[in-house]
C-alpha cells in the first residue's frame, strides 16, 4: 500500500490472519476472490477494506 508503513503490532497480527484466512479458504475451501458465486470472500474482502479505510481515517484525526 502506497504511503508510509505502519509498525503497528496488532495491524501486522491481523494482517498475517487475513493473509491466513485467504490461503485456507482458497486452498482448503475453494473460495476465489474474485470470483461471483461466494459471498464469504466477499463479506471478508469488504470487511477487510471498512477496516483499513477506518484505521486510515483513524491515524489522521
Amino acid at each position: 500500500m502506497p504511503g508510509r508503513s505502519s509498525q503497528s503490532s496488532p495491524l501486522q497480527y491481523v494482517g498475517v490472519a487475513v493473509a491466513l484466512v485467504a490461503v485456507v479458504g482458497s486452498v482448503a475451501l475453494g473460495w476465489e476472490f474474485g470470483g461471483t458465486g461466494d459471498t464469504t470472500p466477499l463479506v471478508l474482502g469488504g470487511t477487510c477494506a471498512v477496516v483499513a479505510v477506518g484505521w486510515a481515517l483513524y491515524r489522521q484525526a
